[in-house]
């Protein structure tokens, strides 16, 4: 008999800004990176004042792992050093494999209106942070959309959901990314992989979490527990709600991070600095 993952601990996010002073919510924080292994940062940018947002991510540089960019209203312009330029808008995707190094710019493509998003940061295994860099724009008609019943719907992102499969897999590190649309009342038991480390995020409502139907609030992160005989969640909504859910196997590594660099080591983030330096990122490798 399937048991439910119980919700383990709220979280509420921190504001802070970032870019060119950029205001967001940091909702997956250094302190969680080992308890959420793979995943590194979760952040939620969501405004409707232009001084807010149009500043945005002028050049910078990462190395030794994924950002997940995911647009709920507005429009971003990416532009990178390997010669990958396009926009993002509403529903789009956009999967950046930074790995042994990539400089890239996220500028909005509007100066007035609504900008709201998130952007996820997934770790690399150690025998991937040095390959080179790779880059995906998937636009939301490419994401598989499956209506369940009673108005239940999920857009899958990444991984699978039953026979379902989503618009990116990845090794190692598994990845599932989905948002979930709940009318209030409705519930769902959405199966997760019993190995993988999850978590939920309500960007919209509130909701209930696991057999105990523990409250979550609008913009809380639930983590929730790891059990040998958990392998699904219990969600109820108390109001219409969208919940991101993301789950993914841990790579158990040592994680090394100087703000854009994640690596193994300390050595590894003191060449990745040199190498920056040196104008290494800044070429198609």
């Amino acid at each position: 008999m399937s048991r439910s993952r119980e919700l383990q601990q709220a979280v509420r996010g921190q504001p802070t800004q970032d870019g060119a002073g950029v205001k967001l919510t940091r909702i997956l924080t250094g302190q969680w990176q080992q308890r959420l292994d793979p995943f590194l940062m979760l952040d939620e940018f969501r405004s409707d004042k232009a001084d807010d947002y149009i500043a945005g991510f002028p050049a910078h540089p990462h190395r030794g792992f994924e950002t997940v960019t995911y647009m709920l209203a507005g429009k971003m312009r990416h532009q990178d050093s390997v010669g990958n330029e396009g926009v993002i808008g509403p529903g789009d995707v956009q999967w950046m494999t930074a790995a042994r190094g990539i400089i890239h710019a996220e500028m909005p493509e509007q100066e007035h209106g609504l900008m709201h998003g998130f952007q996820l940061w997934v770790n690399l295994h150690s025998d991937k942070k040095m390959q080179p860099a790779g880059y995906r724009e998937l636009a939301a008609e490419q994401i598989p959309v499956i209506d369940l019943e009673n108005g239940v719907q999920l857009k899958l992102i990444a991984g699978r959901f039953m026979q379902h499969e989503g618009a990116v897999q990845r090794p190692d590190t598994e990845p599932h990314l989905m948002d979930l649309h709940l009318p209030a009342g409705e519930r769902i038991e959405l199966p997760l992989p019993v190995a993988h480390h999850a978590f939920v995020y309500p960007f919209v409502g509130d909701i209930e979490v696991g057999g105990s139907a523990r409250r979550l609030p609008l913009q809380t992160m639930g983590i929730l527990e790891t059990h040998a005989d958990a392998d699904m969640v219990r969600l109820k909504a108390v109001s219409d709600a969208r919940i991101l859910i993301v789950s993914g196997k841990p790579l158990r590594e040592p994680i090394v991070q100087h703000g854009p660099f994640v690596m193994n080591s300390v050595e590894q983030i003191y060449q990745a600095i040199s190498d920056y330096q040196q104008g290494r990122f800044a070429t198609p490798q």
